[in-house]
C-alpha cells in the first residue's frame, strides 16, 4: 500500500513539474495562507466591488459594495466593519415632476479617491445614474453640493455606466468626468461628463476598454489629453488573423464637439493608433489586451502604461510604453492608407466648433494611423510566460534610491498573485502569493499602499491585506536575503528587514557574495561547509529493520537544487520529481547514520534538515511506524499543486 502510494505521489509530482516547466518563468517562492502574513474580512453578497480606496489612517480601506461603503480597520480585524450609507441627493427628492424616482435604490459602479477625505461615486437603477461626492470626515458624510463638480452630476443621469468601465475625474475649476462603454452596441468609446457632454460618434466595431490615462499639462493645459486603452474585435475572418486588435485613442480635454450641423457633442480631436507587442524576430506577438496600469512621472512625457497582453496560445506578456512615443505617432503619422489630412490639427484646439467643414468631414471619415505605436526604445516584452494574468499593478516607488527598481504585481487566474522586480528590459519573479480561502477565486481589484507595503485585494467573497513588506518570510541568513532580489527588504546585519540605503541586496544579480566582502556574514556560517537553517538540532529516529521511511525537507526556493548527503557522501537516492522527499525503501545498518538535506542557488549552500537514522527492534514500533508513513504520504499529496 505504501508502494502505491509512493507511486501516486511521484505521478503527481511528475505532472506539477511538467506544468511548471511550460509555465516559466516560476516564481522563485510561493508563500500560502500559512507562510506569510495575511488579514482578511469577508464580502457578503455576489456584487463585485466597485473598487477599494484608502482611508487617511493607516490601515483602514473602503470598499465600495453593491448599496453601501464599508470601512475595514486592518489594525483590528476582529471588529465589525463600519457600513457607511450613501445618502444620494436625488433619493431624498420629494417633488413628483424630479427626473429620478424618491424612492430611487443605485448600484455602486463607480468610485475613486478626491483630496483630503473625500470619495467621488456614482451609481445605476438600470436607468438613471446618480453621482455623490462625500466628504469622509462628517458624521454621518453626506453628499455635497460642490459647484465644480455639479455639472457632472447634471450631465451623466441620462448615462447609464457598466459594470468594470474605466474611469477618471479631472478635477479642476470646472471638473469632468471621463467614463468607457464598451460592447458592440451603442455609443461605444469614452464620454465626458461636466461643463460640455462629448461622446464617441456612431460605428459598427465592437470595442472593450481596459484603462484611461489623463494626461494634464502644466506647461500648456491646452494640450491636456485622454488617453483610453482598448481591444478590438477584428472582422477580418481569416483563418491566421487574430481575435482582436491592440489600440489606444485619444482625446483632447478641451474638445467642444463640432458645431450643430456636424459631429455636435462628438469628439473632433479623437485618434486612434494600433499597439505592437512582440519580438518580430522570433514571430512572437500578443493581440489581446487585457489590462494597463500607469506610472506617473513629474514630466508628463515620461509617464509609462505597463500593458499587459496575452494571445491564442494562452502566454502572457507586458510591454511598456510612454506618453511621449504615443504622442509621436499622433502627430507624425499619416492615416491609415498613408492618407493625408491637410488643414486638420494634430494638436488640441480652443475652440473645436470653428473647426472647417471639409476638415470635420476628413475627421469623421478616418482617425486611425498607419503606423503603430511600439515599446519604449523599440523593445520586446519586458516579461512573457504561460501564465494567464489578468491584472496588473505597478510599483516605483523604490524608485528614490540610486539603484532604481521597478515592481509589478500581476494577478493570475486562479486567484494567486506573483511579485515581479523589473529593471530596464530584466524581470524576476519575486514570489506568488496565495491569498484567499478558496482557490481559484479571481482577483477583482488590488492597490498598494507604499509606506505600509500593504497589499489590498478583492475577490467576490474577500478582501485581503497582504503584507508584501514581510522581508523575514525570505530566510534568516544574510545570503537568503539577498538571493530573494526583493528590493523591499535588505540584510541589516542580524535580519533581513525592510530595506534602506545601508542594509546589503543585490537586486540585478543576486550576488550573496557581498554577506562575506562586507562583513556581514552571520558567524554560524563562517565554519561549515554548509551552513544550517533554522532548526540546527539533529532529529534522531528510530526505524525497524526492513521498513520504510520517508524524510522530507523544507523546499522553500523552486530555483534551488536539492541533494540528500548519507554520511558525508552523495550518496542516498534524490527523488529528482521531488528534492524535498527521500524515500528510505528498507531499513537496515548501511542506511543508520546521518542524512542531511542540503540546498544550492547559485553557489549559495545550505543545510534545510538534518537527521540520524538507527535501527530499532522493539516489538510495537512497526504499527505506530506503519501510522506514521501513511501520515508523511498524506501530506506530501496535500502538498501536491498537480493532484
Amino acid at each position: 500500500m505504501l508502494l502505491l502510494l509512493f507511486k501516486l505521489y511521484l505521478l503527481c509530482s511528475r505532472l506539477h513539474t511538467l506544468t511548471e516547466a511550460t509555465s516559466q518563468p516560476a516564481a522563485r517562492m510561493t508563500f500560502t495562507l500559512r507562510e506569510t502574513a495575511m488579514k482578511r474580512f469577508p464580502l457578503l453578497g455576489h456584487h463585485a466591488p466597485a473598487g477599494v480606496v484608502l482611508e487617511k489612517e493607516p490601515n483602514t480601506v473602503i470598499s465600495a459594495e453593491q448599496k453601501h461603503l464599508k470601512s475595514f480597520n486592518f489594525q483590528n480585524p476582529r471588529k465589525t466593519p463600519v457600513e457607511i450609507h450613501v445618502p444620494w441627493t436625488e433619493c431624498n427628492k420629494s417633488d413628483p415632476q424630479q427626473t429620478l424616482k424618491a424612492d430611487c435604490s443605485f448600484n455602486i459602479y463607480l468610485v475613486q479617491k478626491m483630496e483630503a477625505n473625500k470619495l467621488f461615486l456614482c451609481g445605476t437603477d438600470e436607468e438613471r445614474t446618480a453621482c455623490c461626492d462625500m466628504d469622509l470626515s462628517q458624521k454621518p458624510p453626506r453628499c455635497m453640493s460642490s459647484a465644480n463638480i455639479q455639472n457632472v452630476k447634471d450631465s451623466i443621469q441620462g448615462f447609464i455606466i457598466k459594470e468594470g468601465e474605466p474611469a477618471a475625474l479631472v478635477e479642476s475649476a470646472e471638473s469632468n468626468l471621463y467614463v468607457t462603454y464598451s460592447g458592440s452596441e451603442g455609443d461605444v468609446g469614452i464620454h465626458r461628463f461636466g461643463g460640455n457632454r462629448v461622446g464617441p460618434t456612431m460605428h459598427d466595431r465592437e470595442q472593450h476598454y481596459v484603462g484611461l490615462v489623463p494626461s494634464r499639462r502644466r506647461d500648456d493645459p491646452l494640450q491636456g489629453k485622454v488617453f483610453g486603452f482598448y481591444k478590438e474585435k477584428n472582422k477580418d475572418p481569416g483563418l491566421y488573423s487574430d481575435m482582436w486588435i491592440p489600440f489606444v485613442t485619444r482625446v483632447c480635454m478641451r474638445d467642444r464637439g463640432g458645431p450643430k450641423n456636424l459631429l455636435q457633442f462628438s469628439w473632433t480631436s479623437q485618434m486612434n493608433a494600433r499597439l505592437f507587442c512582440g519580438e518580430p524576430e522570433s514571430r512572437r506577438h500578443f493581440s489581446e489586451l487585457v489590462d494597463v496600469a500607469t506610472v506617473e512621472k513629474e514630466q508628463w512625457e515620461d509617464t509609462r502604461v505597463y500593458a499587459l497582453f496575452r494571445n491564442e496560445w494562452g502566454m502572457s506578456a507586458v510591454c511598456v510604453y510612454t506618453i511621449k512615443d504615443i504622442e509621436r505617432i499622433f502627430t507624425k503619422s499619416t492615416f491609415k492608407g498613408k492618407v493625408l489630412q491637410p488643414g486638420r490639427s494634430r494638436e488640441c484646439v480652443p475652440d473645436s466648433t470653428t473647426i472647417p467643414m471639409d476638415v470635420l468631414n476628413k475627421i469623421k471619415e478616418n482617425s486611425e494611423m498607419e503606423d503603430w505605436v511600439r515599446p519604449v526604445d523599440n523593445s520586446g516584452p519586458i516579461l512573457f510566460n504561460h501564465h494567464n494574468y489578468t491584472h496588473i499593478y505597478v510599483d516605483d516607488s523604490q524608485n528614490n534610491r540610486s539603484d532604481k527598481h521597478t515592481v509589478l504585481y500581476l494577478s493570475l487566474h486562479k486567484g494567486d498573485i506573483h511579485k515581479v522586480v523589473q529593471k530596464e528590459t530584466q524581470t524576476f519573479v519575486i514570489a506568488e502569493y496565495q491569498p484567499f480561502h478558496h482557490r481559484h477565486h479571481h482577483v477583482l481589484t488590488f492597490l498598494l499602499h507604499p509606506p505600509t507595503m500593504k497589499l489590498y485585494l478583492t475577490s467576490r467573497t474577500e478582501l485581503v491585506q497582504l503584507d508584501v513588506g514581510n522581508c523575514a518570510q525570505y530566510g534568516d541568513r544574510c545570503g537568503d536575503c539577498v538571493l530573494s532580489r526583493d528590493p523591499y527588504c535588505g540584510w541589516n546585519g542580524s535580519h533581513c528587514t525592510p530595506h534602506t540605503q545601508d542594509m546589503l541586496q543585490d537586486v540585478s544579480q543576486a550576488d550573496h557574495n557581498i554577506c562575506v566582502s562586507s562583513g556581514m556574514v552571520e558567524q554560524s556560517q563562517t565554519g561549515s561547509k554548509y551552513p544550517p537553517g533554522r532548526d540546527e538540532v539533529t532529529k534522531s529516529i528510530k526505524l525497524p529493520l526492513n521498513s520504510k521511511y520517508f524524510l522530507q525537507c523544507p523546499v522553500s526556493s523552486h530555483q534551488a537544487r536539492y541533494t540528500w548527503i548519507h554520511l558525508e557522501r552523495n550518496t542516498s537516492r534524490s527523488l529528482e520529481d521531488s528534492p524535498g522527499l527521500l524515500l528510505i525503501p528498507r531499513m537496515s545498518p548501511e542506511q543508520e547514520g546521518r542524512h542531511r538535506c542540503v540546498s544550492e542557488e547559485r553557489g549559495y549552500t545550505r543545510v534545510l534538515a538534518d537527521y540520524t537514522l538507527q535501527l530499532e527492534s522493539r516489538a510495537g514500533v512497526k504499527t505506530s511506524t506503519s501510522l506514521l508513513l501513511g501520515l508523511c504520504v498524506t501530506a506530501a499529496l496535500i502538498q501536491s499543486l498537480s493532484c
